[in-house]
């Protein structure tokens, strides 16, 4: 099989698939590669936090033109995947100098689909881009094609939960995949000084609960699969719903728009995580840390890009002035594509991280700030 994901996510992918038990793991571009069986496809679908799709690959072969296409994937026995009642969406990307526009290599598939299921059946298949039976994915290589079956359905990161978005919303794969490089696992009280639609917090959430990562999901792909075991799927959701622990610490969450808290209320009563996160109207650079216990600040300000900021050198500004004087003895990570502004926080952060925040090239950097003097913390 193969996992799709995020740039700069591949190590935690590879990660979270060996902790699941898989098998033949080879790290590529945005991608993943193992080996496991039915059950384990189901569990990768249900628990892995970074990863967007599980495509299971059913035919490999060699193209050098569109008949060649045509040719090929007529020959693969559609009949025992769906059936011609059933209906299809078909997804393909090429690298390729031959083959240069997905759209038309996903039309000649599906050309060729539906011509076998009429040669032999005399009736076809429908399209349906929305809530298809089967959802195939073409991906050339050069002159290498390979067709899979798209096992998740709907990209992975539409984890269920989320009934409404903020602005400039962060996908949820990204934002677990930022967790799990910040480190987070529930070790301490944790803040996102500015949350909109609360997908941070559901995410740290679920980590520090060992909540898998797509429980609220209503429908995965394999669903619609002629083999689809509904037991064997319950076996493993019940495994997987045994392995969720208790957190003794909280995540808080701020916001000043009163918009965005109402959705992320939504969201994370929608995830059934109320008792583990509170939400309040507060505005950051107004905000102090409660206590002297350690926290963990994970957040995604504006980049003035999707949402504008009169200032943004200033508000920059205010974030590490917020930080220095307000959150000694914790830890902030910040995703930003801003490169400019950044430069305004006036901190020095001790890791960077490239990331894409959708097509956006941005930075996760980390900043750490001492209770006391640098040297002083350290001794």
């Amino acid at each position: 099989m193969v996992a799709k994901t995020l740039f700069g996510l591949e190590d935690l992918l590879a990660h979270e698939l060996y902790e699941l038990g898989a098998s033949g793991i080879e790290k590529g571009v945005r991608s993943v590669s193992f080996e496991g069986d039915t059950g384990f496809m189901y569990k990768a679908n249900l628990c892995c936090r970074t990863a967007i799709k599980i495509l299971k690959p059913i035919a490999y072969f060699n193209v050098f033109s569109e008949a060649d296409i045509y040719k090929k994937v007529y020959e693969i026995p559609w009949e025992n995947f769906m059936s011609s009642d059933g209906s299809l969406a078909i997804n393909a990307t090429v690298f390729s100098e031959v083959f240069t526009h997905s759209q038309y290599i996903a039309l000649k598939t599906k050309d060729a689909i539906v011509d076998r299921f009429r040669d032999r059946e005399g009736v076809r298949p429908d399209v349906d881009l929305d809530h298809p039976t089967l959802r195939i994915n073409i991906h050339i290589d050069r002159n290498i094609c390979t067709v899979s079956l798209d096992s998740s359905g709907e990209s992975l990161h539409k984890r269920g939960y989320k009934v409404s978005s903020a602005l400039a919303p962060i996908n949820e794969v990204l934002a677990a995949g930022i967790l799990l490089l910040s480190g987070w696992k529930g070790q301490c009280d944790f803040l996102d000084p500015m949350c909109g639609s609360g997908t941070f917090l559901t995410e740290a959430a679920m980590i520090a609960c060992n909540i898998p990562a797509n429980l609220n999901r209503d429908e995965f792909g394999f669903e619609t699969w002629p083999d689809f075991d509904s037991d064997l799927y319950e076996v493993i959701e019940n495994a997987a719903l045994k392995r969720i622990k208790d957190f003794r610490y909280k995540i808080f969450g701020f916001d000043i728009d009163d918009i965005s808290l109402k959705k992320a209320k939504e969201n994370v009563k929608n995830a059934n995580l109320q008792d583990f996160i509170e939400i309040k109207k507060q505005n950051f650079f107004e905000s102090q840390k409660e206590n002297e216990d350690y926290l963990f600040l994970v957040f995604n300000p504006p980049y003035d890009e999707r949402l504008s900021v009169k200032n943004i050198s200033e508000f920059y500004g205010n974030i590490g002035n917020t930080l220095k004087h307000g959150y000694p003895g914790s830890q902030a990570w910040m995703i930003t594509s801003n490169m400019e502004a950044l430069k305004h926080v006036g901190l020095r952060p001790s890791q960077k991280i490239k990331l894409f925040n959708g097509k956006l090239e941005a930075k996760l950097v980390k900043y750490e700030m001492y209770a006391g003097s640098k040297k002083a913390s350290k001794q």
